[in-house]
């Protein structure tokens, strides 16, 4: 499988596309039954975190604009 990608929707959620898995706090997998994509909230409002659930269609707005981020501090 290809490198993974994260996608920021705007207005919504961020789309995980690729090989990934994802855990919990406490190092626990999330079963995700063989999927290669999927939405993740942003909004705070979904009822199914940290998995999208749509919600944020009602009240939900951030245009995502890529940008740089500025250089890493070393010390």
């Amino acid at each position: 499988m290809s490198k993974t990608k994260l996608i920021i929707n705007s207005n919504g959620s961020i789309k995980i596309e690729g090989d990934f898995e994802i855990i919990d706090c406490d190092g626990i997998v999330y079963g995700l039954e063989g999927r290669t994509a999927l939405g993740l909230c942003r909004c705070g409002l979904s009822s199914n975190k940290p998995f999208c659930d749509g919600s944020h269609r009602s009240s939900f707005e951030h245009e995502s604009k890529a940008f740089d981020l500025p250089p890493m501090k070393t010390k």
